[in-house]
């Protein structure tokens, strides 16, 4: 936990091909550098903007970094090992790299708007060489799906699309001036001393205002030097700090077992010199593995032949399959041993709880670990199977680094499995699947816009559990000490699954304290379930959050709002989409839309007119 909540120093790299470390100009969270400001974000740093550079900038892997392994996500994305993003304590090393970004700056004295350079910046701070005041980094950038990024065109966007002849600080010497009447674009005017009419920049973030202006550079700053790409998608302006400048894409996944357990800890320590010792018992004796105080010498042979047939028999385990091992793990009992364990789940063994609830199953998750880590990014659009081939690549092609940033976090939490043989005949009726029909569409219609094939339906399980997930989340932040913000959902939905995971998984002070498991080790969790059920049967914008036909992000979510289910991002694995309320206690017109109508609903009258 404390190594998560270290700040990484943020070093500014003095030339944009260059990898000297330079001066330190700030710092951030170790979990920052994969949520808000992993590769190719920009982060402001006093009155100055920065963009993170690509990995193959970052310092190389030393000896007192931590590395990080879950067995799992290293053969989903195909590399040796995680790396916990650097945050040295000493002056001589590197942390992490950065360059100034946007490259075009203004002076707030003379009001000239030309690159850094030919202000003749060098290191931080920036200032005019005229005026000597603080320079102010562009308010605007332009982006594409594509991932790129550059600078705002002013030029162009003066000249009405007209190129520059000789270099714009010879010829063109631009201004930009901000009225100071209001903070509308159309206070802020450009000019040239070419003599050309001066404009403002209203319009200017129009999806299409750069049509016919502006072509993408597709330029890869964070990379360096490497080659601009050619790209045709139409850039976007964007003001610098807005969020969809950058939308991280992470990969996380749950240590199960056998990895979790202690033992195979202890052959991870010495796999390179496991891997391939032709007498296995001698190399364990020359470690002194053989009179280990935990685990015997067969419990480790058995460890290490384990890890054997798994490189053997290599696969590149998809997201589908990480959810099904997870969710398998989760319907079964693993007990606490001793040593070190990163999974323990034990069921609640009151059945009356899943008799009055619907539920299945009800598990403890007394002690889970989670690892997240940077796969990649991308711009205008959060990441989604939609978009998945515009994935911005964290480093250039010539370099592999073998390894991805990650974090790893500790926590607890309780998995509610629903009855599948209820579930499935809930799902089956005609009004529950008419109901869901609108999001499935709007769905398919998301894929269409990038000419794609949907990569799942959306079904009425789908969306019911996740509704339920973000009800109990509600109902438990306020119950369990917890904010809404550091609970997370993790859903397992498919032709097979039918439950989901609420746990804490957070680098910061409200780490595992036992709130989530005493939910249900307090005898109360048919009391909150039904609560929750009850908060979500109503909303202060009814009627007209329950009657919406569609709402939300493209569409995808009916009756769901802030003021009902939504929660923070951060929180839901769907970005907030997929949600109906509907689905859960139905409507006054159609109560059996709910899955809990029939006789959940009296029940959970019954309940509330007793307190």
């Amino acid at each position: 936990m404390e190594s998560a909540r270290r700040r990484c120093r943020v070093d500014h790299l003095p030339g944009q091909g260059s990898a000297v470390k330079g001066k330190p100009i700030g710092g951030v969270r170790r979990a920052q550098l994969i949520t808000t400001y992993g590769v190719g974000s920009l982060i402001a740093v006093g009155s100055e903007s920065f963009m993170v550079a690509g990995l193959d900038r970052w310092p190389e892997l030393g000896p007192f970094d931590q590395i990080i392994h879950e067995r799992r996500l290293e053969k989903e994305l195909k590399v040796e090992c995680f790396r916990l993003p650097p945050a040295s304590e000493s002056a001589k090393y590197g942390d992490i790299p950065v360059v100034r970004f946007p490259e075009i700056q203004s002076c707030p004295g003379c009001n000239r708007l030309a690159k850094a350079k030919f202000f003749g910046v060098g290191r931080s701070p920036a200032r005019c060489k005229e005026c000597d005041r603080e320079l102010v980094p562009s308010r605007f950038v332009v982006c594409c799906a594509a991932g790129h990024i550059d600078d705002f065109p002013y030029f162009r966007w003066l000249h009405k699309g007209g190129k520059a002849t000789g270099g714009d600080s010879q010829r063109h010497d631009l201004r930009l001036k901000a009225t100071g009447r209001s903070a509308s674009l159309g206070d802020i005017e450009i000019s040239c001393s070419c003599g050309v009419r001066p404009v403002t920049m209203e319009g200017a973030l129009r999806k299409a205002a750069l049509r016919g202006i502006s072509d993408c550079t597709g330029r890869r700053p964070w990379l360096g030097d490497v080659p601009a790409e050619d790209c045709e998608e139409l850039p976007r302006a964007m003001q610098r700090g807005a969020s969809g400048v950058w939308f991280s894409d992470v990969r996380s996944a749950l240590s199960i077992p056998p990895w979790s357990e202690g033992v195979q800890k202890l052959v991870e320590r010495h796999w390179k010199s496991l891997k391939k010792a032709p007498d296995l018992r001698d190399r364990l004796e020359e470690l002194e593995l053989d009179r280990h105080r935990l685990y015997s010498l067969e419990e480790i042979i058995q460890a290490v032949e384990r890890r054997r047939q798994d490189d053997a028999g290599y696969t590149n385990d998809s997201e589908e399959t990480l959810k099904f091992d997870e969710y398998q793990a989760l319907t079964r009992t693993t007990p606490e041993q001793p040593g070190p364990q990163d999974f323990v789940c034990v069921p609640w063994p009151d059945k009356a709880i899943t008799t009055q609830l619907a539920l299945d199953r009800v598990m403890r998750v007394k002690r889970l670990r989670e690892v997240r880590v940077l796969k990649g990014f991308t711009r205008l659009a959060a990441p989604s199977s939609a978009n998945i081939d515009q994935r911005a690549p964290l480093y250039s092609a010539a370099y592999e680094p073998g390894w991805l940033p990650a974090i790893q976090v500790i926590g607890e939490g309780v998995f509610l499995r629903l009855d599948p043989d209820r579930v499935a005949e809930w799902e089956s009726r005609p009004e529950v699947q008419t109901r869901v029909t609108p999001i499935d569409h709007a769905y398919r219609e998301r894929f269409a816009r990038s000419g794609l094939v949907p990569d799942r339906e959306i079904t009425p399980r789908l969306v019911m559990i996740h509704t339920l997930a973000h009800s109990i989340i509600n109902e438990w932040s306020l119950d369990s000490g917890y904010p809404a913000a550091s609970l997370r959902e993790r859903l397992y939905v498919s032709d097979k699954m039918s439950g989901f995971l609420v746990y804490t998984a957070t680098s910061d002070s409200a780490g595992s304290l036992g709130g989530i498991v005493a939910q249900v080790e307090s005898g109360q969790l048919a009391a909150s379930v039904r609560s929750a059920l009850e908060r979500a049967s109503w909303c202060s914008a009814d009627p007209l959050c329950m009657e919406a036909q569609t709402g939300g992000t493209d569409n995808l979510n009916r009756a769901a709002c802030h003021s009902c289910v939504l929660l923070p991002e951060t929180s839901c694995e769907e970005f907030n989409t997929l949600l109906d309320r509907a689905l859960l206690m139905g409507t006054s017109e159609v109560p059996t839309l709910g899955f809990f109508s029939s006789g959940d609903a009296r029940a959970a009258e019954g309940h509330f007119a007793k307190r």
